[in-house]
């Protein structure tokens, strides 16, 4: 079990085991979740939401503005 100290300022070093299994670099923002339970979740945030831009392909090819006006395609 890795552990770490909390400074009289408020820091705090992040062990090296844990570094190293989170791939943790200088710089490396760390995310903190207190549960209801008083728990504690801690994770890098390695990435942001903008580097994922393109990570998954879309099942459709393109999408017209008329195709996302389905009241108008079918007027009688």
């Amino acid at each position: 079990m890795a552990e770490s100290r909390l400074t009289t300022r408020g820091s705090t070093t992040v062990p090296a085991e844990v570094r190293k299994a989170l791939g943790m670099k200088p710089g490396t923002r760390r995310v903190w979740h207190v549960m209801p339970d008083g728990n504690v979740l801690v994770r890098a945030k390695s990435k942001s939401v903008l580097e994922l831009a393109g990570a998954v392909e879309s099942p459709v090819e393109g999408v017209t503005i008329e195709d996302m006006k389905p009241w108008r395609r079918h007027r009688a």
